[in-house]
């Protein structure tokens, strides 16, 4: 069974990353994990030890600024339910200095706080109670989006049959060129610009639509169904244009073998 951070004692998952083989292209990478409830933090540090991570743990936001400005960490794990200081302001402070990677721990339903968090700048978010696995992947992912070199998106993008040209705008799925209207391209465009990210309802209305679009979400899901159709090979299952219930979409830069959750 996977092993599950909830609040538990930490025994259970430790012994799941016991003796496991660390990661190679994230050995050494700093995290901060903030999050006011011990048992967590224990829990949390110690597996991610056991990979190779090295770990500093915050238990306030006091202490998490402190810790963010003593050791620069290459990632940030952050509760928004803390103590002394609003997560969402946490996330705010730390942006005005810096875009490490931040990776949202939010309890199951808070979609609200989920949004506003990625809205704010997080680049994604772990839902309570979540999987080592799990952890770990959106890990490897927040740090593939630090490592991008300065100079932005790759040229042309691939993503399974998917292709991209963004300089000469041509897009081809197994090899045939496919005819997108000029909405259904920046859409698409903004889509493989951020891969792996969780780009919510309303990010994507101002960036692809404009601020006056803000809240028009049956515009952006008539046009991710579109690009579904032209794009996916099963629609109803898609593998690359991801819904994250209530949050938003995700854009899989490697669809792999596995399908994503039925659109909404």
């Amino acid at each position: 069974m996977t092993s599950q951070y909830d609040g538990e004692t930490p025994g259970a998952v430790a012994a799941t990353a016991a003796g496991a083989p660390p990661g190679s292209a994230e050995k050494g990478a700093r995290v901060l994990v903030v999050d006011d409830d011990p048992s967590i933090l224990r829990a949390v540090r110690t597996n991610l030890a056991a990979h190779s991570y090295a770990v500093q743990v915050a238990e306030t936001g006091e202490e998490a600024l402190a810790g963010f400005l003593r050791h620069r960490p290459d990632v940030i794990l952050l509760d928004l339910g803390l103590p002394d200081v609003d997560g969402l302001a946490l996330i705010r402070s730390i942006r005005e200095q810096s875009q490490v990677p931040i990776v949202v721990l939010s309890a199951r339903g808070a979609e609200r706080d989920k949004v506003a968090a990625l809205d704010l700048g997080a680049d994604d978010y772990l839902t309570k109670p979540f999987g080592l696995e799990e952890l770990l992947a959106r890990l490897r992912v927040a740090l593939r989006h630090a490592a991008r070199p300065a100079s932005g998106t790759a040229a042309v993008i691939r993503a399974g049959d998917l292709e991209v040209d963004l300089d000469h705008r041509r897009v081809t799925v197994r090899g045939q060129e496919i005819h997108l209207s000029p909405i259904e391209y920046e859409l698409l465009k903004v889509f493989v610009s951020n891969p792996d990210r969780v780009l919510t309802h309303h990010w994507l209305l101002q960036h692809v639509w404009g601020p006056q679009y803000s809240s028009e979400g049956n515009y952006l899901h008539v046009y991710v169904a579109g690009l579904r159709k032209k794009l996916e090979a099963n629609p109803k299952r898609p593998r690359l244009l991801l819904t994250e219930p209530g949050v938003g979409y995700r854009f899989r830069l490697d669809p792999g073998t596995e399908a994503g959750a039925a659109p909404s």
